[in-house]
C-alpha cells in the first residue's frame, strides 16, 4: 500500500500525517508512506485545498484532517 500526504506544511498537514502514522502503527500496516509538499508535485493531482490524502494513486480526501477512525475506513478497516 502506498500513502501519500499533501500539504506545505500547515499545522493541519501535520495533524493528517500524525494521524495516518499512527493508525498505520496501531494496524501493523506494511505501508510506504510519503509526504509530499513539493506544490509543483501537489498540483498534479489536481486538488483545490490541503491537506489531501492519497492511498495507491487516489485521491481519498482533500481539505480536511482526519480522524483516526476516517483514516481507519478509507483503508478498509
Amino acid at each position: 500500500m502506498k500513502i501519500e500526504i499533501l500539504g506545505t506544511g500547515c499545522p493541519g498537514c501535520k495533524a493528517l500525517e500524525k494521524n495516518v502514522l499512527e493508525v498505520i502503527c496501531e494496524l501493523g500496516l506494511k505501508a510506504d508512506v510519503e509526504k509530499i509538499s513539493d506544490i509543483v508535485k501537489i498540483m498534479e493531482y489536481n486538488i483545490m485545498s490541503l491537506p489531501a490524502l492519497v492511498v495507491d494513486g487516489k485521491v481519498v480526501s482533500s481539505g480536511k484532517v482526519l480522524d483516526s477512525k476516517e483514516i481507519r475506513k478509507l483503508l478498509g478497516f
